[in-house]
């Protein structure tokens, strides 16, 4: 890749498409313009927030995975071209960016060292560094007995067996069991399924699912009950936190 930054956009079918784990030289920034985009690193799984962007540092390895009928935008940045974050994280994305993403993504290739291209460069750059980070991330382990419980719950989130069961699966007290999900993730473990449930209902919402079906997913058993956990989580209801981002992106 010859010059500093470069974008590709890419929409996907009637099926969630995968990439397996991979790394780039350059940096990477996952812009998802309709459903929802994850990336699992090293100790996370991080989500990609709607009308927002996911870094992902150059070097980094990572597996991303995007939801039927999806549309993305993928940057990429030079290591040195601009001052990025080291780690990933997700990153809100003004109106102003948005579109120069969007207008750097058709251009043809042969046009990237044009004078005119050169300053939508650097225009680009300049208001990347700008844009806050936000936390949208659920903390994995690949520790084989957590990674048992990691990957039952992302098959079947809805399931609601206690941590005292999950100790006796995994052949621990329930005091272990604590301890060592808290080390290993830094959280409780209800704080961590319940982290999981808001990953997976905004990746699902975000896709065009309902509050209520998402609720009935993820096994709450009144969609109150689930709007009450997204609301102490996000600050705000799901239809409200969904109105606004549709609002700053049009902003």
């Amino acid at each position: 890749m010859d010059a500093a930054i470069a974008a590709v956009q890419i929409r996907t079918q009637h099926v969630v498409e995968e990439l397996a784990t991979h790394r780039h030289r350059q940096g990477q920034l996952v812009m998802v313009l309709h459903g929802a985009v994850t990336c699992e690193v090293q100790g996370a799984l991080w989500m990609a927030p709607m009308h927002g962007g996911l870094w992902i540092p150059g070097g980094v390895p990572h597996s991303n995975q995007m939801t039927a009928n999806g549309n993305a935008c993928f940057l990429f940045v030079e290591d040195g071209a601009v001052q990025m974050p080291t780690t990933c994280c997700a990153l809100a994305i003004s109106p102003l960016l948005r579109e120069l993403i969007l207008h750097l993504a058709t251009l043809p290739t042969r046009t990237q060292r044009n004078p005119e291209t050169v300053r939508l460069h650097a225009v680009l750059l300049d208001q990347l560094v700008r844009m806050p980070t936000e936390t949208m991330h659920l903390p994995v382990s690949d520790e084989p007995r957590l990674r048992r419980l990691i990957d039952a719950l992302m098959r079947d989130p809805s399931d609601r067996t206690t941590a005292s069961q999950w100790a006796s699966r995994l052949a621990m007290s329930e005091r272990t069991f604590n301890r060592f999900l808290q080390s290993e993730t830094g959280l409780t473990f209800g704080r961590w399924r319940q982290r999981l449930h808001l990953v997976l209902a905004l990746q699902w919402m975000a896709s065009g699912a309902s509050v209520q079906q998402a609720a009935d997913r993820l096994g709450y058993e009144t969609v109150t009950a689930f709007i009450v956990m997204f609301k102490k989580s996000m600050g705000t209801p799901p239809a409200r936190y969904f109105s606004e981002r549709r609002s700053r992106r049009g902003a």
